[in-house]
């Protein structure tokens, strides 16, 4: 869904909808499943009804709901970072790694035979050894030129390329062509620990030399493709879009014919399963839309534990929240584990707060570092707001005849944001806050909303990666001028850039953590991101649809995506 937010390279969780096999007519095998299941205080890491090649039907139509229809189909640029964008290019361009349900990468072998890491005095060099049958759907073989272009576009160093993140690329010193034409050399000044997180998607070379084809020629269309699927249609006035089996694709040919992505209200989705108009659904934290597909003839409910989370940002450039005393006041006037309980209800799903903003729960390295700003505590918060001169004045509090209000944004139509919303906004009252919930079009949010700043607090989700900090970075950096990337809530300190460039240079994994827990310390302090949990993956498929569910840290191969009882 639109809210669940991609930090630029992310895994394909979006893409990978979600998973516990449950029989259609059996709430039987369900409460077993689950007994096993949450005797660990976890969801299972994946479960996609993974199927060999050979037991999935050769052709068939896959029908995928959108809860949007993005127009900027550049995944790099900042409108098009989205989970919707990356949901519908892997199965159309190049992903050199691909993680697997531990969260390791491994080399994509359409792609890429080989990545080699060779470190040196003055910091790394990465030798890619690509596969030579891999073509652009121009006929051009991937090569040196697409990552010259690609480090070029993405390094920061030209502004006028509107890009969603600079990390690791930033860092790429020069990139030659190798003995043979299908070697790349990449060498980095520094280290760079999360160097497999580059180069993913990778677009054509002519995508990316110019600010201007950066920006504008990936818009409604996808010119150059290079993978099991390639844009058939894309309708924006229906809000569809065909992808086909591509016949120059050298690899194993896709199952499906085609996937036909159409965008559906979320509110619509449940009815439209049920009506057999789609194949699959994110149920999302919707008890109501789960409790009616498990009633769905020939569907399966399929549950994991995801990789993102859930939380709050808030608006630190606003006129209210820039004061770090006002935020840390919002924070401790948040009781997040009542947020979580209502979110999950219904789900049946453990129900645990998050206490980091790199690693989930259920993933190595996580800590909870909160300390007393993830408590609940609304005496300290109105002793906060008391220093920060913001007086009680009856109901609420005011200062220099100001009331403290904030505008909680909200996408209209997605109940959980609105219930969130409500929540908030009784429990700030009780420290003098008012809270005024705006619901705004979802396909607005963002555009209108989130990145121009016209909002204090909105609630979506942020999708995690293999790669904890380098994608985040985006998020937490100091912003510089108008480029905020993906930092809406347009603050941030030297020390937390600082702490998240060591966690980045570093290699040793035990080291790797703790320099990570380093940062998500100084996050904590600042106040302007607030986690609240870890989200479930919860999605309805057709049965028989094989190789797709909840994935986890999973990324799959999108033409071994079919059904395995159709003919």
């Amino acid at each position: 869904m639109r809210w669940l937010v991609r930090a630029r390279r992310t895994n394909a969780v979006a893409a990978c909808l979600a998973v516990v096999i449950l029989p259609a007519s059996g709430c039987t095998d369900m409460g077993r499943s689950r007994s096993a299941t949450y005797a660990s205080g976890r969801l299972p890491a994946s479960d996609t009804n993974p199927q060999p090649r050979d037991r999935i039907t050769n052709g068939g139509t896959l029908r995928w709901p959108l809860p949007e229809f993005p127009s900027q189909w550049n995944f790099n640029h900042v409108n098009g970072t989205k989970g919707v964008v990356e949901q519908v290019v892997q199965g159309a361009l190049p992903y050199l790694m691909r993680s697997d349900r531990k969260a390791v990468p491994h080399p994509v072998p359409e792609y890429l035979e080989s990545a080699k890491l060779r470190r040196t005095a003055h910091g790394q060099v990465v030798t890619y050894r690509l596969n030579p049958r891999a073509r652009w759907s121009d006929g051009r073989p991937l090569g040196y030129r697409d990552f010259a272009a690609q480090v070029h576009a993405l390094s920061g160093r030209d502004p006028r390329f509107q890009v969603s993140t600079v990390t690791g690329y930033r860092q790429v010193k020069r990139v030659v062509q190798g003995t043979g034409g299908n070697v790349v050399k990449v060498t980095f000044a520094g280290t760079y620990a999360d160097w497999r997180s580059l180069f993913s998607p990778l677009y054509p070379a002519a995508a990316y030399s110019e600010p201007s084809a950066f920006n504008t020629a990936w818009v409604d269309r996808m010119p150059v493709t290079a993978g099991p699927f390639r844009p058939e249609t894309i309708d924006r006035t229906a809000k569809t879009l065909t992808m086909v089996r591509d016949p120059a694709w050298w690899g194993p040919p896709a199952k499906l014919d085609r996937i036909v992505y159409r965008t559906i209200d979320p509110a619509a989705m449940p009815a439209a399963f049920a009506n057999n108009e789609i194949d699959l659904m994110d149920v999302g934290l919707d008890a109501g839309a789960l409790h009616r597909a498990m009633g769905v003839q020939g569907a399966a409910v399929r549950r994991a534990g995801g990789p993102d989370w859930r939380h709050f940002t808030f608006n630190a450039a606003g006129p209210v929240l820039s004061d770090a005393r006002v935020r840390r006041a919002v924070m401790l006037g948040i009781d997040r584990r009542t947020i979580a309980r209502s979110d999950l209800s219904g789900l049946d799903v453990p129900v645990q707060t998050l206490g980091n903003h790199f690693y989930v729960n259920t993933q190595d390295g996580y800590q909870d570092n909160s300390g007393s700003y993830g408590r609940y505590d609304p005496v300290r918060a109105g002793r906060l707001l008391d220093k920060a001169g913001w007086a009680r004045s009856g109901k609420y509090r005011a200062k220099g005849g100001r009331i403290l209000a904030l505008r909680f944004v909200v996408p209209s139509g997605v109940p959980g944001g609105k219930q969130e919303g409500e929540l908030t906004r009784a429990m700030l009252e009780r420290i003098g806050v008012r809270v005024d919930i705006r619901p705004v079009p979802a396909d607005d949010v963002f555009d209108r909303y989130v990145t121009p700043g016209d909002f204090d607090i909105v609630p979506f989700s942020w999708l995690g990666t293999s790669f904890p900090v380098s994608p985040m970075k985006s998020v937490f950096a100091r912003p510089h001028g108008d480029r905020i990337q993906q930092n809406y809530a347009r603050t941030g300190t030297s020390a937390i850039d600082a702490a998240m460039d060591r966690a980045i240079a570093e290699v040793e994994p035990g080291r790797i953590h703790a320099l990570v827990n380093e940062a998500d310390r100084l996050i904590w302090r600042q106040a302007f991101v607030l986690p609240l949990y870890q989200r479930p993956q919860i999605v309805a498929t057709r049965a028989d649809l094989a190789n797709m569910g909840a994935c986890g840290f999973l990324e799959p191969a999108y033409q071994d995506i079919g059904f395995t009882n159709r003919g």
